[in-house]
C-alpha cells in the first residue's frame, strides 16, 4: 500500500486565501531564520479577510456585514468611569476621573487617530492585537486557555458505550467538516441578522504551533485523517477523500476504534505513560517550542512525520479508559484530565490529550465531550458544531429505524459501502499507530512536564450546580432576562460569602460585525450593588424584587450596548496596543540611530502579553504598564530624550482603576443548550472564580472552578439563594392578589354588605399560574423566614425539615384527599417530587450516581 507522507501544515491565512501570490525561493529560505524574516502576512496570519472565491450559502452574507465600529473615544472613556465607580471609594474614583481628564487632553486624542489610521483597510481594528495576546501567552494553555463543552448523553442508552458513542460523534463531527468545507453550512443569524462566519473556516485541521517568539496558528485545508489518543498512545487513518466526502460508515469507524482500543491495552498503561507524548503540549509555550525542535532535530527520526500527521489532523479524539464517577469530575476530566499516580508514574487522563488543537473527549461509559484551543474560536462557534454534531447523532439513529427521517446537511456522502474502492483515492482507512522515538531528553522533559501539570491540576478544583427548581421559563414568566437574573445571583451569592463586591466579566457577542468576536460586560453596575445590599438587608420583599429588576434592566441594558461594539475594555485594549507599537518604532529607531544592531521585539511580542486565561472567550489585558520593569529594560534607548518617551505611560494606563478593571474576580460565560450538559474553563486569577452556566427551560446548570475557594459552598449559596428569590418573587405575587381580592370585599361592603363574596377556585389557580408554578406548590417553602448572612447555608436544611413534616399527614388530612381524590393526589404528588429534588440535588455531589439527574426526575412529575 502506498504510503502518504504529512507535510507541516501551512499557514492559516494560506490556507484560506487561495489567491495568495507565491512565495519566492528567497522568501522560502528566509522562512528557516527567526520570526523578523517572516513575510506581513505570516506574522499577521489573520489580518485578512475570510475564504475567497464564489461563496456559497456560508459565506453568502460576508460581504454584507459591517466593520467593527471604533467607539468615539469621550464614549469609552464615560464608560470607563461608570463600570469603575461601583467598585471604587471616593478617593478612587476623583484620581480616575483625574486621569481620564488628562488622557483627554493629552494621549488620548492622538492614540485615537493613530488607532483609525492603523485600521485603514483593515478588516477590524481589534482583530490583530487579540490573536497576538492570545499567541503570545506563555504559560501552558490547560486550564488557562481552552475551555469545554459537556455533551449531555445518547438519548438512546444503548448507544452510550464508548466505541458506539465515539463512532457516532466522529462521523456527525465529519459531516460537519463536510458542509464547511462545501459551504453548505446555513449561516448563523440573530433574529434573522446574518453573523459572521469566518471562524468556522478555521475551527478543524488547525493548530497552536510554539515558537521562540510566539506561537502561530496553522492550518492543513487539505487534511483527510483524524489523530486518535488511547492510553497516551496515538493512532492515525483517513476518513475523507479528495472531495471531503465521507469515506466510512459508522459501522466501519465503530471496528476502527474497537481495534485501536484492543491495541493500547496490549500496552501496560504505566509503560504506556512513559511514551505519552501529549502532556509536552501542556508545558510552557517556550520550553514546548523547544522540545519540538528536539523531535525534529534528527532527519532519520520518525518523530517529524509524527508531529506532522498530528498538527494536521482535522480532530483529536481522545478515548478515555475511566469512567468519572459525578458530574464535577466529569467537567474536570474534560477541561484538564484527571492526575493519578500509581507506583510513581502518572496514568491519570491529563497524558491522553494534545491541547493546541480540537479535541473530541470519550470516557469508558461513553460520556462526552468537547475541549478546544480558544485562539481563532469562540465559545459560539463551538456550540454551533456541538449541538449540530449532537442533532446529528439522533436524526442518523431515526434513519436507521424510519428512511424517511429528516437530515441536518444540505447534502451527504456517497453510502461508503456502495463505492467504489478505487474511487476513494489515495487513502488509508486502516488504524496506524505512531512511534515516536524516545529521545532521552523527551523523556526527561516528558517527566518534568507531567509534574508540573499534575501540579496545576491539583490547585484547581470544581462543582457543579444542576439547579432543577426552575430555568429560563420562570424567569421570563417573571418578566426578568435569564441571563441578567442569573448574573445578579452570581454577584448576591459571593456578597453573602464574603461581605464585598468584586469585579465580574461577562462576554458579548459581537458577530453582527465582519469578524467579530465579543466585547467585555462589567456586570458590576451601581444598580446591582444596590439590589445585592437590598436583598441581605432586612428589606421587604417588594423592595427586594424592585431592586433586582432595575438591576437586571440595566444588565441587559448593557448587554446591548456591547453587542453593538460599544464597550470600553476592547477599545482601551487596542488603544493601548496602538500605544505599545509606537513605543516600539520610536525605540527601533533610535538603536538603529546609535549603531545598536540589536533587534528590537517586534509589536506581535509586545501588545497583549498575556491573556487573562480566557475571560471566557476575551483576549485580557496586557500586564500593567505601570508595574513592568521588564518592557523598560528592553526597550531602552541610547538617546536620553527618546528614553524619556518610551517610559512615559499614559495617564489612564497607568491608573489603579485600569489595574482593577482588569483584575476578574467573577469570569462567566453564558454559552449552551439543550445538546449540553454543562460547559465551563478555569478561573483567571488566583482568587477568582470561573463560571459557565447554561439556562435551560425548566433548570440551569453552573460549572464553576477556582483554586480551592470553597467551590462547593459557593455552590451551596447559590443554590439557596435561587430558592429565596423564588420565594421572594412569590411572596410579591402573592400580596399583589390578596390586594386585588380586598379591593373587591371592600367593594362589596359599600354596597351595603348584602351577601358574602364568593372567591372561585379559578382565581387562585390564575395567580398561581401567573407566576409559573406547578399546583399549590408554593406552600413548600411557607415559614421558612429571611434570608440573612448567616442562614444562607440553612435554607436547604429547613427545606428538608419541612419535607419530613409534609411526610406524616393526619388522619383528617387523609379523610380530605378521600374525597377529592384526583385534585389532592396531584397536588401531593408534585409537591412532593419537587421537594425530593431540592434534598436529591443536595446529596448527589456525595452519593448519588450523576446520570440520573433533573431530566428524569421531571419526567416524573405531572404536568
Amino acid at each position: 500500500m502506498p504510503v502518504r507522507t504529512f507535510t507541516m501544515p501551512k499557514s492559516l491565512n494560506e490556507s484560506l486565501a487561495s489567491q495568495q501570490p507565491p512565495i519566492s525561493d528567497t522568501d522560502k529560505s528566509s522562512l528557516n531564520g527567526t520570526t523578523e524574516a517572516y513575510t506581513a502576512s505570516e506574522r499577521e496570519p489573520l489580518a485578512e479577510s475570510g475564504p475567497k472565491g464564489k461563496p456559497g450559502i456560508t459565506y453568502a452574507a460576508q460581504d454584507k456585514l459591517p466593520k467593527l465600529p471604533i467607539p468615539e473615544l469621550e464614549d469609552t472613556c464615560r464608560r470607563y468611569l461608570a463600570v469603575l465607580a461601583p467598585l471604587q471609594n471616593q478617593r478612587e474614583q476623583d484620581d480616575t476621573a483625574a486621569a481620564v481628564r488628562e488622557f483627554l487632553k493629552t494621549d488620548g486624542p492622538e492614540l485615537q487617530a493613530r488607532l483609525k489610521k492603523y485600521a485603514t483597510g483593515k478588516t477590524s481594528y481589534i482583530e490583530q492585537f487579540w490573536y497576538d495576546s492570545y499567541l503570545n501567552f506563555d504559560s501552558s494553555v490547560v486550564l488557562n486557555l481552552n475551555p469545554f463543552f459537556l455533551l449531555e448523553d445518547d438519548p438512546t442508552p444503548a448507544r452510550n458505550n464508548q466505541v458506539t458513542r465515539a463512532a457516532s460523534l466522529v462521523i456527525s463531527a465529519l459531516s460537519f467538516v463536510r458542509a464547511v468545507r462545501k459551504e453548505e453550512l446555513p449561516p448563523d443569524t440573530l433574529r434573522e441578522t446574518p453573523l459572521c462566519m469566518y471562524q468556522y473556516a478555521r475551527l478543524f485541521s488547525t493548530a497552536r504551533i510554539p515558537t521562540e517568539s510566539g506561537c502561530q496558528i496553522a492550518q492543513d485545508s487539505g487534511s483527510r485523517h483524524i489523530v486518535v489518543l488511547c492510553k497516551g498512545q496515538f493512532y492515525w487513518f483517513d476518513v475523507m477523500d479528495d472531495s471531503s466526502d465521507i469515506i466510512m460508515t459508522e459501522k466501519d469507524m465503530a471496528l476502527n476504534l474497537q481495534v485501536i482500543v484492543d491495541d493500547a491495552e496490549e500496552t501496560p498503561i504505566q509503560e504506556a505513560a512513559k511514551g505519552a507524548l501529549g502532556v509536552l503540549s501542556t508545558e510552557n509555550r517556550k520550553i514546548w517550542a523547544g522540545l519540538r525542535d528536539v523531535l525534529t532535530r534528527d532527519e532519520e527520526s520518525n518523530n517529524t512525520e509524527c508531529l506532522s500527521i498530528v498538527d494536521s489532523a482535522l480532530f483529536i479524539l481522545c478515548l478515555d479508559y475511566t469512567e468519572p464517577r459525578n458530574g464535577a469530575e466529569l467537567c474536570g476530566n474534560m477541561l484538564c484530565g484527571t492526575s493519578e499516580v500509581v507506583k510513581g508514574v502518572q496514568i491519570g487522563t491529563c497524558t491522553n490529550r494534545w491541547y493546541d488543537k480540537l479535541q473530541i473527549i470519550v470516557c469508558k461509559n461513553g460520556s462526552a465531550g468537547i475541549n478546544f484551543e480558544h485562539t481563532g474560536v469562540d465559545g459560539h462557534t463551538v456550540l454551533r458544531m456541538a449541538s449540530d454534531v449532537y442533532t446529528d447523532t439522533i436524526l442518523r439513529f431515526a434513519k436507521s429505524i424510519n428512511g424517511q427521517a429528516p437530515s441536518l446537511w444540505t447534502s451527504t456522502s456517497p453510502d461508503p459501502s456502495k463505492r467504489d474502492p478505487n474511487s476513494f483515492g489515495d487513502v488509508s482507512t486502516t488504524p496506524h499507530k505512531l512511534e515516536w522515538d524516545m529521545l532521552p531528553e523527551l523523556s526527561t522533559a516528558l517527566r518534568f512536564a507531567e509534574t508540573r501539570l499534575a501540579d496545576l491540576i491539583q490547585q484547581n478544583e470544581f462543582e457543579i450546580l444542576e439547579f432543577a427548581g426552575y430555568g429560563k421559563n420562570f424567569i421570563t414568566s417573571m418578566s426578568f432576562s435569564p441571563d441578567a437574573f442569573v448574573q445578579m445571583a452570581f454577584q448576591a451569592a459571593y456578597y453573602g460569602l464574603y461581605g464585598r463586591i468584586e469585579n465580574t466579566y461577562e462576554p458579548a457577542m459581537t458577530k453582527i460585525f465582519l469578524h467579530g468576536r465579543t466585547d467585555s460586560i462589567r456586570s458590576v453596575t451601581l444598580e446591582s450593588v444596590e439590589f445585592v445590599k437590598t436583598f441581605w438587608a432586612d428589606n421587604s420583599p417588594q423592595r427586594k424584587v424592585d431592586a433586582l429588576k432595575k438591576a437586571t434592566q440595566k444588565h441587559t441594558a448593557l448587554t446591548k450596548e456591547c453587542a453593538k461594539a460599544q464597550g470600553q475594555d476592547r477599545h482601551l485594549y487596542a488603544l493601548y496596543c496602538v500605544w505599545q507599537r509606537a513605543v516600539d518604532e520610536e525605540g527601533a529607531e533610535a538603536a538603529s540611530s546609535n549603531g545598536d544592531s540589536s533587534s528590537v521585539d517586534g509589536p506581535s511580542s509586545e501588545v497583549g502579553m498575556s491573556p487573562r486565561r480566557a475571560q471566557s472567550i476575551s483576549p485580557s489585558r496586557p500586564r500593567s504598564p505601570s508595574t513592568n520593569n521588564n518592557d523598560n529594560v528592553r526597550l531602552r534607548s541610547k538617546s536620553t530624550s527618546n528614553k524619556a518617551r518610551l517610559q512615559h505611560i499614559p495617564s489612564l494606563f497607568s491608573d489603579p482603576g485600569y489595574e482593577r478593571l482588569n483584575t476578574t474576580i467573577l469570569s462567566t460565560s453564558n454559552c449552551g443548550n439543550p445538546a449540553l450538559r454543562h460547559f465551563g474553563f478555569g478561573p483567571v486569577s488566583a482568587d477568582g472564580f470561573g463560571i459557565g452556566y447554561i439556562i435551560k427551560d425548566d433548570s440551569i446548570s453552573i460549572c464553576i472552578s477556582s483554586k480551592h475557594r470553597q467551590t462547593r459552598r459557593f455552590v451551596e449559596s447559590l443554590e439557596a439563594y435561587f430558592l429565596e428569590v423564588k420565594r421572594l418573587l412569590r411572596s410579591v405575587k402573592k400580596g399583589q392578589q390578596t390586594g386585588r381580592s380586598r379591593v373587591r370585599e371592600s367593594e362589596g361592603e359599600r354596597k351595603g354588605g348584602r351577601g358574602k363574596v364568593i372567591k372561585g377556585e379559578a382565581q387562585g389557580s390564575e395567580a398561581v399560574s401567573a407566576i409559573g408554578v406547578e399546583g399549590d406548590a408554593e406552600e413548600e417553602d411557607e415559614g421558612l423566614g429571611g434570608y440573612g448572612f448567616f442562614d444562607a447555608g440553612m435554607l436547604l436544611q429547613a427545606l428538608k425539615a419541612s419535607q419530613e413534616e409534609k411526610e406524616r399527614p393526619s388522619a383528617k388530612a387523609a379523610g380530605n384527599a378521600r374525597r377529592a381524590i384526583g385534585k389532592k393526589l396531584r397536588y401531593l404528588t408534585a409537591a412532593s417530587m419537587l421537594i425530593f429534588l431540592i434534598w436529591h440535588n443536595l446529596i448527589s455531589s456525595s452519593h448519588s450516581d450523576s446520570s440520573f439527574g433533573s431530566d428524569s426526575l421531571k419526567a416524573l412529575i405531572p404536568k
